[in-house]
């Protein structure tokens, strides 16, 4: 191995050491973001429960298979007044 080699090698790690630190914000980010769209298509009650149960581990995979199976939601969209 040479030095540039080693040089390269802990430059990776400590640029993927710092994205692994970032990760859970920006996740908890997108969740937030998810949320206030929810909300605001489904309304406060319909939009906390879809967000909720999204937010459970298995039950969140297993609600988002589903509904790509069906090709719709769960927990429909507040009607839009035309």
């Amino acid at each position: 191995m040479t030095i540039q080699n080693a040089v390269i090698g802990i430059g990776k790690r400590r640029v993927m050491r710092r994205v692994g630190r970032a990760l859970p914000w920006i996740g908890i980010a997108f969740a937030i973001v998810g949320v206030a769209s929810a909300i605001r298509n489904k309304g406060f009650v319909r939009g906390s429960v879809d967000s909720a149960l999204d937010a459970l581990p298995v039950v969140g995979s297993l609600k988002a298979a589903a509904e790509f199976v069906r090709g719709r939601d769960f927990i429909p969209p507040k009607r839009q007044t035309a």
